[in-house]
């Protein structure tokens, strides 16, 4: 697995054979957003699509859990 950090305005690319999928992090009104420009044959699903019919990876799992403790602990905190 490979973890990047990217800024409005900067993008990735991915490339298989012939093919180019291009995803780019852009802020729309104060809101960071994907775009991503593939070819018209690139099924793309969100997560929770995905997830109707397939397990979530374990990684996706892992940090949900995660991220949950870590809202919880932080809450708790400023009672």
């Amino acid at each position: 697995m490979l973890t990047l950090g990217r800024n409005s305005g900067e993008y990735i690319v991915l490339e298989d054979g012939g093919r180019r999928i291009v995803i780019q992090v852009a802020e729309i009104d104060g809101v960071l957003r994907l775009v991503v420009d593939a070819p018209r044959d690139v099924r793309i699903l969100r997560g929770e699509v995905y997830e109707k019919t397939n397990p979530a990876p374990d990684w996706i799992r892992d940090s949900y859990v995660k991220s949950r403790r870590r809202l919880v602990k932080e809450k708790a905190e400023k009672k």
